[in-house]
Formats: structure tokens, C-alpha cells, sequence
């Protein structure tokens, strides 16, 4: 099971995340509360080991200014939580997650227009895209055709329903923030329990720890 530990703006909490066990570190450079700029990203991303893959999270951004940001902080992965198009998506020059709010079994239907490596589904959109703690209806999301081992499953999840998360809808990997977080800010010890709780299965033979 991937773990991706978003909105990280401190190297104590990135240190801890990697030490935990994440598999990947977000960025957000978009409007919100966690918002990083470029400066900071790249002083937090010089500590992370080659293994551990940074996601830089962008709204409605310019193409150009994503692909720059990118180069600058050293990103693996470009995750998309806007509106953009498919056309847009070809204009990144990196590894892509492509974000989708889930209302719907309609929604769904948007996945198929993407050509991207993961596809992280999360809860509708609050005051920020993502990041609002609030859940969706998973069986709007079960046995989805065409993405096997591409689904992130993100939106209100923590320590205490991760199990319940990965059992039924059995993602490739999922994406926490405000999950590990106590009164804004991350806690070190939330971020280790919930990847102790997401990779359970994987201690178990269960779920699979491959891309």
C-alpha cells in the first residue's frame, strides 16, 4: 500500500513521514492553508531520500509554471487538483497524478479521457481543493474498470478509518493531510499511525506494495 503524506511544510515533518514509512511526500503549491513556495519545497525536498517520491500539487496553474517548479524543487510526480483538461495533462513534463472530486458514478466516467499513473479520487471540494477532511461514498468507487493499481483514495481519511478505507475499495495507495494533522499543524504521531494502519495489510501479504 502507497501512502502519500500531503501539505508538508516543515523538514521535521517531512523527517518524520519518511521515517515512518511514506512512500510519498506532497507539496502544495496551490491556495491553502499548506501552501509551500518554491523556496521552502526545495530546502524540505534536499533531506528526502531518492525512494520516498516527491508530489507537487497545483491548481489551474500554467503548464509552464508547473514544469519550472518542478525542475527547480526536483519533483517526481505533478498532481493536477484543478479543472485541467487531457490536452493540458500532455503539456506536463513529468509523472502525472490527475485529482477527481467524487459526487457521482459520473464523475467516473471523466477518468477514461486521462492518460495519467495515478488517479486520486477524493471528497468534493470545500473552501480549498482538497485537504477538507470530509469523506465520500466508496461504493461510488469500487471496481472501477481501466485503473487497476492507479487509484489514490484521498478525502477525510485517518488512523481510525484506513482499514476500513483499503478493504473496500482496495487502492493502489492513498493520499492524508488534515488526518495527521492536531489543530492545523502535523503530528508526528498521527503521520506514524496512520502508515502503520494503512500498510498492515501489506505485513500480512494482502495487499500489494507494487507500483
Amino acid at each position: 500500500m502507497k501512502v502519500k503524506i500531503c501539505g508538508i511544510t516543515t523538514e521535521a515533518a517531512a523527517e518524520q513521514a519518511v521515517q515512518s514509512g511514506a512512500d510519498f511526500i506532497g507539496f502544495v503549491f496551490a491556495d491553502s492553508k499548506r501552501r509551500i513556495d518554491k523556496e521552502g519545497a526545495k530546502r524540505i525536498a534536499k533531506g528526502i531520500p531518492n525512494q520516498v517520491k516527491k508530489v507537487g500539487v497545483f491548481v489551474n496553474e500554467q503548464a509552464s509554471t508547473i514544469n519550472a517548479i518542478a525542475a527547480e524543487v526536483g519533483l517526481d510526480y505533478v498532481q493536477l487538483h484543478g479543472d485541467e483538461s487531457p490536452e493540458f495533462c500532455k503539456q506536463i513534463n513529468y509523472p502525472l497524478i490527475k485529482a477527481f472530486q467524487i459526487t457521482s458514478k459520473e464523475d467516473l466516467l471523466n477518468l477514461a479521457d486521462y492518460r495519467c499513473d495515478y488517479y486520486l479520487l477524493d471528497s468534493p471540494a470545500g473552501k480549498y481543493r482538497g485537504g477538507n477532511g470530509e469523506t465520500f461514498n466508496w461504493d461510488l468507487v469500487k471496481n472501477i474498470p481501466g485503473v487497476d493499481g492507479k487509484v489514490i483514495l484521498a478525502g477525510g481519511l485517518h488512523a481510525g478509518n484506513i482499514q476500513l478505507a483499503v478493504t473496500e475499495v482496495n487502492p493502489a495507495g492513498v493520499d492524508v493531510s488534515s488526518g495527521v494533522e492536531t489543530d492545523g499543524a502535523k503530528d508526528h504521531k498521527k503521520i506514524t499511525a496512520f502508515i502503520n494502519e494503512a500498510k498492515k495489510g501489506d505485513r500480512h501479504g494482502n495487499i500489494s506494495a507494487t507500483e
